[in-house]
């Protein structure tokens, strides 16, 4: 039998070194075989109101059989899209009409496109989110932030984490295996994500708390451990993959950050996702881009680290190029950089001074070949040409991804290496 101690772990946070008040709005964690009977019954021991907006789509509807009838005693509202595979604030907007106004929660019953609007609508109208897991696909369940594609231009905004979290192992382990491949995917980028966080607070003097990026480390080790049995229909296996993730997004919640789960790699992605939805494409699950991105960040920051000794320069960027590239997202790439940017805030000599302490912290991260090892036995897809993507813009939205975003990464750096 599966048994969590998050809720443990969320306790141990009340005091921190670092000096800052950890939070998370998270006040009850049920992961247990049969969990999706008991919806109801977590639902009223948690002071949810009788009023419930579900919100699914069919496929996350379908797998959560017995959610409905959980629910007796409750006045449902329901949402149901067809397949939503990428979250849009017009999907925010529509379910933000739907509880204007009304004493209801949100119940959301997925995964990532469904849960991303309902944490945003949820947070913009001050309601209760409880979130029924359905598969083992990405970290963001315990998150505070939102990713969701404006007008075309993906961004995360700050939204909310749910006050509950249901995983019913069975349910889990059943998902379809690609998505708990995804799932890996997503988690291996932690290790990226939690370097370029403490570079960037080494040079720049952002937030980091070590015991935040401890949490997402120890879950990113464990799954590591875990590779070889991830798309293998075991309820224990399935609640430590979802348990895993869920530790990872209440790191963000505690952080207040994205930083501790996501750096240049979910950047990457985004570019991606973005380009393709411009295109009129839909894009992969979001683990499976993150998880190609990611090798390709472990392998050139190998190949960095290699290096003993650098010289450091001012960034010199050619904004043209890069607005050219982005087109009709060069608008918000501009807010991104403007008045002043991210690296006008890093010192070259300090950098150059600081280059073994950024050695060190990539080699304490597994290899790209280590990574890759434990991808490929974890089913995950592994190179551009598995997720389907052109190798020339799979290039260029590395070459352009660091501008997207308003964040220090080692990637951002590459024109300051010399």
């Amino acid at each position: 039998m599966f048994e969590t101690k998050i809720m443990d772990i969320i306790r141990s946070f009340d005091e921190c070194d670092c000096g800052v008040k950890h939070y998370t709005a998270v006040k009850d964690v049920v992961i247990e075989s049969g969990a999706v009977n008991r919806v109801g019954e977590i639902l009223k021991k948690n002071g949810f109101p009788k009023s419930l907006l579900l919100v699914a789509d069919r496929n996350t509807l379908k797998a959560s059989e017995g959610i409905v009838e959980s629910l007796e005693g409750f006045d449902l509202t329901y949402k149901i899209y067809d397949n939503i595979r990428v979250a849009e604030m017009e999907h925010v907007e529509e379910l933000e009409e739907m509880i204007k106004g009304k004493d209801m929660a949100i119940l959301s019953v997925g995964s990532g496109s469904v849960n991303d609007p309902c944490r945003l609508a949820a947070a913009n109208q001050n309601k209760k989110l409880c979130i029924f897991g359905t598969a083992p696909s990405m970290d963001g369940f315990a998150s505070y932030s939102s990713p969701i594609v404006n007008k075309g231009f993906k961004e995360s905004f700050p939204a909310k984490s749910p006050e509950v979290i249901i995983g019913d192992t069975k349910i889990l382990a059943n998902a379809p295996a690609y998505l708990k491949s995804s799932g890996f995917g997503d988690m291996i980028a932690k290790y990226i994500g939690l370097v370029d966080w403490q570079v960037s607070a080494m040079l720049t003097g952002e937030y980091y708390c070590p015991k935040v990026a401890k949490l997402t480390r120890d879950a990113v080790d464990i799954l590591m451990g875990m590779a070889d049995k991830v798309t293998v229909n075991d309820e224990y296996t399935a609640g430590k993959i979802f348990e895993a993730l869920l530790m990872t997004g209440i790191g963000m919640s505690f952080a207040q950050s994205s930083r501790p789960a996501s750096g240049s790699e979910h950047i990457v992605a985004h570019i991606l996702e973005c380009v393709e939805l411009r295109d009129g494409i839909i894009p992969n699950y979001h683990g499976e881009d993150v998880g190609v991105a990611t090798l390709h960040m472990l392998r050139l920051y190998n190949q960095l680290a290699e290096r003993e000794e650098i010289e450091a320069v001012k960034e010199k960027v050619d904004w043209e190029d890069v607005y050219s590239f982005y087109g009709s997202m060069s608008d918000d790439v501009r807010r991104m950089n403007t008045p002043d940017t991210v690296t006008d805030h890093v010192d070259p000599t300090e950098l150059k001074e600081r280059w073994q302490e950024i050695r060190d912290l990539i080699h304490s991260i597994p290899s790209y070949e280590e990574c890759y090892d434990a991808m490929k036995k974890a089913g995950c897809k592994l190179t551009v040409q598995d997720i389907g993507k052109d190798e020339k813009l799979f290039a260029d939205c590395i070459k352009y991804s660091p501008y997207m975003r308003r964040r220090l990464t080692i990637l951002r750096m590459i024109d300051m290496i010399k």
